[in-house]
């Protein structure tokens, strides 16, 4: 059968949260099968479990927060992303503050943290949310319009569209599409970081964002250029970097996804609202297994390369 994935062993890091700017340290756990992807506050007098699903989002204002009452993580995307582009079906994520570390503003971290710990197969089958009838959500009309999808598709494949007035932007390609049979995801997609414009860091430290944000771990651009000594790190960096967040963001709904998903212009919020029409429509999917690998679509079965 295909079979779930988890950590062979511990593996930990230590970080500042990209909005908060709060030192934290982050330990990645082996689980048990079906257990999924669990946030554990291990900083607080009773440790508090956050399950890792659709319903559990509760901000999604420049990232992804979960909740469980009172208690949040925020920015789970770039490791929530590492988790689906290998494949990693259940772990447990301690973590000492309420955000998780933005370490080089790119998932490439992660997958170096995982991958070092060892991954390996469970006496479980890997569950799919297989998506049977086209779901999309609609925001904004002419220049204010925005949209995500989901289509059926025999595996997994993302196409995602940015549009931005500015000419470091501009100068590269806006529109990616990314085949996750290819095995390439910490190749391709990976190493793509988060970006920002300095007009409006002033703005979001005013409000308490962007606290722990610099050079370091974001590529930052003034009125008309790239300020990152070393450039890019791709030459469509930044729509890569929202292939990235979409798959992090859609791996919160708890399995991976057989469908293809394309996207103009869409975030975190947006993100979210096409796993929750997807889930209101039961109609519209199916959760399947594969007794064997073979039956799997395409890049399923084996495990995701080292660099």
């Amino acid at each position: 059968m295909l079979a779930q994935r988890t950590l062979k062993s511990l593996t930990k890091a230590v970080g500042v949260g990209l909005h908060s700017g709060q030192r934290v340290e982050l330990t990645l756990r082996p689980a048990a099968p079906d257990t999924g992807i669990v946030f554990r506050r291990v900083d607080l007098s009773a440790p508090v479990d956050i399950a890792v699903n659709a319903m559990s989002v509760t901000d999604t204002r420049l990232a992804s927060t979960i909740s469980n009452g009172g208690v949040k993580v925020h920015t789970i995307e770039h490791l929530m992303s590492a988790c689906a582009g290998l494949g990693l079906d259940n772990l447990f994520v301690d973590i000492t503050a309420e955000e998780v570390p933005i370490l080089d503003g790119s998932s490439a971290s992660f997958v170096y943290l995982l991958q070092s710990a060892g991954i390996v197969m469970q006496n479980a089958p890997k569950r799919f949310i297989r998506v049977t009838k086209p779901v999309e959500v609609r925001e904004g009309e002419g220049r204010t319009l925005k949209w995500a999808r989901l289509d059926p598709f025999h595996g997994y494949k993302l196409a995602f569209e940015i549009e931005f007035n500015h000419p470091a932007v501009n100068s590269t390609g806006q529109r990616v599409e990314f085949d996750f049979g290819s095995g390439q995801y910490a190749r391709e997609i990976a190493r793509a970081r988060t970006f920002g414009f300095t007009r409006d860091v002033e703005m979001m430290r005013s409000n308490g964002l962007a606290m722990g944000g610099g050079l370091d771990n974001a590529i930052v651009m003034d009125d008309v250029k790239v300020l990152n000594a070393d450039g890019l790190r791709y030459q469509d960096e930044f729509v890569k970097h929202k292939i990235l967040d979409a798959m992090g963001d859609l791996y919160i709904v708890g399995k991976p996804l057989l469908a293809a998903y394309s996207a103009f212009r869409s975030g975190h919020a947006m993100n979210n609202q096409l796993l929750r029409a997807l889930l209101d429509r039961p109609d519209a999917y199916e959760i399947v297994s594969f007794d064997h690998e073979r039956e799997a679509p395409r890049g399923f079965a084996q495990l995701a390369p080292a660099w």
